[in-house]
């Protein structure tokens, strides 16, 4: 169907569309086609307890969900997928004084009672998740140790995503993608151009690869929740809002903000506007650039007075001198004040609802390298007590341990030196509150996850993102091969125009797979670093090239997929939170 300026079938993009109802004329028609005698069976079958899917009644037309289910008020209420591929909440009982659910799209007599039908769009499953079913929505978790899942492949992963969390008996942020993985929905139904995005080690990005949108992730994480029969606790990470300098870089981090209103958790990444070459400074030069961040000799006293205290911070011993405090001023300060302007406005949309909020100080610009600009302990220290006198509230930090994308960790200090730097700065953070993030853990070996594991104490929040695309695509290739081949041409292809475009990665991938003489894998250098750009690829007129033959491909295919993470993401949390062995 035709959306603002493109065509969908909403049906098989999901994770796109701020709801699951976009046809109402369809979805009233559906309602109204459903047997008097089939309505009265699901409500009796929810009042009698049934909880599993397979015991539910259900029509041809509409199948409930036994995982979303709840009776309030004398009345029943749960999600239900519809013949058309659309979701509505529905509600059977006696028509309600106040409706809980805003008004419905349709209704129709059951006896003295009624059925009513309501939309899924963002909104109203919000309300649901806050009235009818609180202990099934996303919420702040504060300092609870954590998966962070990178859903790439959004509503294919999701039913494993929450059943691994219910068997690992682990948390996680089951919402998470990035401002470089997701678009805004008004700038894919406008056919916008995607925005080019530098990623570190790597170069230039297309924004939205996967196709989805930060409004469409969450609604469709969320339904995927209310499905689901598991016992869990998620959140929904807005993962890495660029901050770029200047008040109009501010100004797009809060419309990103604003568009992810409904998330729990947001992580704003602050590294376009960290000063490395402060770090370097001299004395002289320090204590000039303290005066040129702070210009206000007051400011600037109370400012050195507070960092020139001894603290004693885990087994730190804290206390600048003016040259050191000049220097962190000059990386951090502009960073800082952006944080509390956008933590600022978080808070004004949040209205008094709890969030968690992350300081992301992990990435790097172009002309320093992963190892070269490592947090020191100082910094880490410096940064938490800054939040800490500025009132900002931040429950994690992101500090560069040395992890990068696409490789295990390779710092000259080895694993020894990344877990004395962990265990400091874990010991820094908990002084405040704070949990330690850890980014692109996807690459990382068993061995590594276990040294962050056991110097985190299991008390850290990992965050992945392409493993469980390239999972994905392994089972592309055991079960569906034409199209595997499809999409690891397709990354070919991209390698070998940024290679003709001057870039020495994408040479160096090319030369890589064809000395191997190995046949195309998802874990080749080719597909491992350019496959990600198939799945969301559009073409000149905004429309989606691929995406939707990665949400048809039948029963058998997701099931093993999903019996695939699963199994990926319990060993995860067995590696990083189960620290007896």
């Amino acid at each position: 169907m035709r959306i603002g300026e493109i065509d969908i079938n909403p049906a098989k993009n999901p994770a796109i569309l701020d709801t699951a109802m976009w046809d109402v004329e369809s979805a009233s028609r559906i309602a109204l086609t459903v047997g008097s005698a089939d309505w009265r069976a699901m409500r009796d079958a929810l009042i009698a307890g049934c909880t599993h899917t397979h015991t539910l009644p259900s029509s041809g037309q509409i199948n409930p969900c036994a995982g979303s289910a709840a009776q309030r008020g004398g009345r029943v209420y749960f999600l239900a997928t519809l013949a058309d591929g659309q979701q509505a909440f529905i509600e059977i009982g006696a028509p309600p004084g106040e409706p809980a659910l805003g008004a419905p799209v349709v209704t129709r007599p059951l006896g003295d009672d009624r059925v009513a039908a309501y939309r899924t769009d963002a909104a109203t499953i919000d309300q649901y998740t806050q009235v009818i079913r609180p202990d099934k929505a996303p919420r702040a978790l504060g300092a609870t140790p954590r998966l962070g899942i990178g859903v790439r492949m959004t509503a294919a992963m999701w039913p494993a995503i929450y059943k691994a969390m219910d068997r690992g008996r682990f948390a996680a942020n089951s919402i998470q993608n990035s401002v470089r993985e997701l678009e805004l929905l008004e700038n894919i139904l406008a056919a916008r151009a995607p925005e080019a995005i530098y990623c570190p080690g790597f170069g230039t990005v297309a924004s939205g690869h996967t196709g989805s949108t930060f409004e469409g992730l969450w609604t469709y994480g969320v339904l995927e929740a209310l499905k689901s029969d598991g016992n869990f606790r998620y959140g929904a990470d807005a993962d890495h809002i660029k901050v770029a300098p200047g008040q109009d870089g501010l100004a797009w981090a809060k419309h990103v903000l604003d568009v992810a209103r409904y998330y729990t958790f947001f992580t704003l990444d602050v590294s376009a506007v960290l000063d490395y070459g402060a770090m370097a400074a001299g004395s002289s030069a320090a204590e000039d650039c303290l005066r040129s961040r702070i210009p206000s000799v007051g400011e600037r006293a109370a400012v050195s007075a507070y960092h020139r205290q001894m603290r004693k911070i885990g087994t730190l011993a804290y206390r600048l001198n003016e040259a050191m405090l000049g220097r962190l001023v000059g990386k951090y300060w502009e960073a800082l004040d952006a944080t509390q302007a956008l933590a600022e406005h978080i808070r004004q949309f949040k209205g008094g609802r709890p969030f968690d909020l992350e300081l992301a100080i992990d990435e790097r610009t172009p002309d320093i390298s992963t190892c070269a600009c490592i947090t020191t302990d100082d910094e880490v220290a410096f940064v938490l007590l800054e939040l800490r006198r500025r009132g900002i509230p931040v429950t994690h930090l992101a500090p560069n341990f040395g992890v990068e994308k696409s490789v295990d960790y390779r710092c000259p200090d080895g694993l020894a030196g990344l877990a004395a730097r962990v265990r400091s700065q874990c010991q820094i953070a908990e002084e405040f509150g704070v949990l330690l993030d850890f980014h692109s853990g996807d690459d990382l070996s068993s061995e590594t996850r276990h040294v962050i594991g056991r110097a985190t104490r299991g008390r850290n929040h990992f965050k992945i993102s392409p493993m469980p695309q390239i999972i994905f695509a392994e089972t592309v290739r055991d079960l569906v091969p034409e199209l595997f081949h499809r999409w690891w041409n397709d990354a070919l292809a991209y390698a070998e125009r940024e290679a003709a475009g001057g870039s020495d990665f994408a040479a160096t991938c090319i030369a890589e797979f064809q000395s191997a003489q190995a046949a195309p894998s998802p874990h080749d250098s080719i597909f491992h670093d350019f496959g990600f750009a198939f799945v969301g690829k559009r073409g000149p007129s905004g429309q989606y090239l691929n995406r939707e033959s990665l949400y048809d491909l039948g029963r058998v295919f997701y099931s093993e997929y999903q019996s695939r993470i699963t199994d990926y993401l319990c060993g995860l949390a067995e590696d990083l939170f189960n620290t007896s062995g």
